[in-house]
């Protein structure tokens, strides 16, 4: 049985497909992942060319060095890949529509790497900062989020305000 990955963008615009196991799952601190994340690190695991299909919409690109492009969606911002030209397409795992599913095995570029991450389960804390059962609902009734699965058409048909 082949293993399917699919994901995409926050707002739905691009989805894509991969075909069997996403190679070197891996956190990257580089400088210019971090700003491209806007975060302190980016997850990327490889899809070889072959096995690699955009399902829905076309990625947006950005040239951040002479070698390397990374694609995001133009519509939310979402970053969705990294593709240095070699045979494989890097996808960011928090992007799969499962992200659980694949497991980063190594990091890379330590040195820009934030010196107080193994200290990060050691943070405080605070339940009354976490979502209650009714915000999670109003948010998920009020959702511009695609889900976590392809579908057919996005976004929902809307009659009379109403999805």
């Amino acid at each position: 049985m082949t293993l399917i990955h699919t994901g995409g963008c926050q707002c739905g615009a691009v989805r894509y497909r991969a075909e069997g196991e996403l190679g070197f799952p891996h956190l990257c601190h580089c400088r210019m992942c971090q700003k491209a994340a806007g975060n302190y690190f980016m997850s990327f695991g490889g899809a070889m060319r072959e096995n690699f299909s955009l399902t829905r919409g076309e990625p947006a690109w950005f040239h951040s060095s002479e070698t390397v492009k990374r694609g995001f969606c133009a519509e939310c911002g979402t970053p969705l890949f990294y593709d240095g030209g070699a045979g494989h397409i890097s996808i960011t795992l928090g992007s799969l529509d499962d992200p659980q599913a694949v497991k980063p095995a190594m990091q890379t570029n330590l040195a820009h790497k934030m010196s107080w991450f193994g200290k990060l389960d050691t943070l405080q804390h605070e339940a009354g900062m976490d979502m209650t059962a009714d915000e999670e609902t109003v948010i998920r009734a009020s959702t511009r989020q695609h889900p976590d699965h392809d579908t057919d058409q996005w976004p929902p048909q809307v009659s009379e305000g109403k999805p």
